[in-house]
């Protein structure tokens, strides 16, 4: 079994609303490995990062995409930092990637200050979605079979657009 498309991308790129619709448009199931993370630790991503700590979160995400990348075949969304890991890069190759690309000024005003966030949380977010993005950007784009800038198109031009590249 394998996921029709995964979906990865920074905070405020549009990986679950794009993700949902995407696999709603082709018939498939949608899931989410951050609400996998939080239905098997009982509490929200946030606490885990304040309670346990990014380390012990980003192992927990590792193992949460490894199960979704064999588990699923419809659309997958993972966690904003889950390229993060080398493992989990390593196990993206030879799967449909989408990249869901935003750039820093939209990707604040998408995500503003929201405590859902934790490592967007603090005095400066705009400097640290920049810090995120500079950090990120490469890894997204080698694992990305296709790039979709979301700055400007709605969810629902995203996903034809996805379809269209999806569909044989």
């Amino acid at each position: 079994m394998s996921p029709t498309a995964v979906v990865v991308g920074p905070p405020g790129a549009g990986k679950t609303t794009v993700g949902e619709a995407l696999a709603a448009a082709l018939g498939v199931a949608f899931r989410d490995t951050d609400a996998d993370i939080v239905a098997a630790a009982g509490k929200a991503i946030g606490a885990i990062f304040t309670e346990d700590g990014e380390a012990a979160f980003r192992a927990v995400e590792e193992q949460a995409v490894a199960a979704a990348l064999t588990e699923h075949d419809g659309v997958l969304a993972l966690g904003g930092g889950a390229i993060l890991s080398a493992r989990t890069r390593t196990s993206l190759a030879g799967h449909t990637v989408v990249f869901l690309a935003v750039g820093m000024a939209e990707g604040v005003r998408r995500t503003g200050l929201s405590t859902a966030r934790p490592l967007l949380a603090g005095v400066n977010p705009r400097a640290k979605f920049k810090e995120l993005l500079d950090a990120r950007l490469p890894l997204y784009r080698e694992v990305a079979t296709i790039e979709v800038a979301t700055d400007t198109s709605p969810p629902e031009d995203i996903v034809a657009q996805l379809v269209r590249e999806l569909r044989p």
